[in-house]
């Protein structure tokens, strides 16, 4: 059974699936681009019913100490997700507004891209990987996209790690058996429309990853 992370949540609906099914993490994304961004005291407003139930996680891109700052005295996020050009420097350095750790995310489209990890051992606490965004795209991550699973079969990490990129309901099972990952990660597999979750298939997705 691998354990979940519904991320993007924006209402107290999409919430109340994500603890009722039993998701471990809840993300918040703080990220003006994404259809997901929420302001600080909204994501705190909605994390309160998960303390105590699940580990809540701020997503930033490449945010600064004013942002992170605010993060942490209003949200008191358990984790901080860096899904941004983050140096290893820099991760470490953000570790002081997390309760428990930073997430570090990175873009995989083939085994290469694998390479950038071995730099973060020591300044991240868990990995995550994702599909690599295209050139063009305004998101560096949450498009729906996914990559080939094949590429984390058999390897093992410093940190533990999260498959994202592309999940659903359908395939999570499928996702879990051919990379063997522990902890999986799903935010547009879970929407009605971008930025808008569906509880069905919020719940339909923690049953699925439950069972795998």
């Amino acid at each position: 059974m691998a354990e979940t992370k519904i991320c993007g949540l924006s209402d107290a609906e999409g919430m109340d699936a994500a603890l009722t099914g039993g998701a471990r993490y809840v993300g918040f994304v703080f990220f003006p681009k994404s259809p997901r961004h929420l302001s600080v005291e909204k994501a705190a407003s909605l994390a309160t019913p998960a303390r105590g139930r699940a580990d809540t996680v701020a997503v930033t891109v490449d945010a600064d100490d004013d942002l992170l700052g605010a993060i942490a005295r209003t949200l008191q996020p358990d984790w901080i997700q860096l899904h941004g050009a983050e140096t290893p420097a820099r991760a470490a350095a953000v570790r002081r507004y997390a309760g428990k750790g930073v997430i570090r995310a990175f873009g995989v489209a083939r085994a290469a891209d694998l390479t950038a990890i071995d730099a973060y051992t020591e300044a991240a606490d868990a990995f995550l990987f994702d599909a690599k965004a295209p050139p063009e795209a305004a998101l560096p991550g949450g498009n729906g996209a996914a990559f080939d699973w094949r590429i984390l079969a058999g390897r093992s990490f410093a940190r533990p790690w999260f498959l994202s990129g592309g999940l659903d309901a359908d395939n999570v099972a499928e996702a879990i058996a051919t990379s063997a990952a522990r902890m999986v990660d799903v935010s547009s597999g879970v929407e009605r429309a971008p930025g808008v979750k569906d509880p069905l298939r919020i719940e339909a997705f923690l049953a699925a990853a439950k069972n795998a």
